[in-house]
């Protein structure tokens, strides 16, 4: 697990290149305000959007999720507190006045370029933000 790729996932650049394209700035890797090790894929800092990027096995996804039969036990328990743990960040970052955003690595890169954008665009023109 310790060689498992946590950071820069081809679907985070794919979808950070389209992002940037589209001309809009983002801090990548940011920790997790009053939570340690935890960090956020994708930020928009000014708005505050946090966007995070969950792969299929690791976050337990309901159409991709695949089960391990070597040590299931273990394995079961390491994905559900994985999935415990997102919710849990979700949550902590919801009740700072965050908005959440969180996507698959099997949704289109494009797709999911799109709904950010959107999502950050109806941000923006909330009344009584600058």
């Amino acid at each position: 697990m310790s060689r498992q790729g946590s950071r820069d996932t081809a679907p985070e650049i794919a979808v950070r290149r389209l992002l940037h394209r589209a001309g809009l700035r983002y801090r990548v890797n940011v920790p997790v305000p009053g939570m340690p090790r935890r960090t956020i894929d994708i930020v928009f800092g000014r708005v505050k959007v946090a966007i995070f990027l969950d792969g299929c096995f690791w976050h337990g996804c309901p159409v991709h999720a695949t089960h391990p039969k070597a040590n299931a036990e273990w394995w079961r328990a390491k994905l559900d507190k994985n999935m415990a743990r997102d919710r849990e960040t979700t949550d902590h970052l919801r009740s700072a006045g965050w908005t959440v955003l969180r996507f698959w690595e099997h949704e289109s890169a494009e797709d999911v370029a799109r709904r950010i954008t959107a999502a950050l665009t109806s941000e923006r023109s909330t009344p009584g933000e600058s």
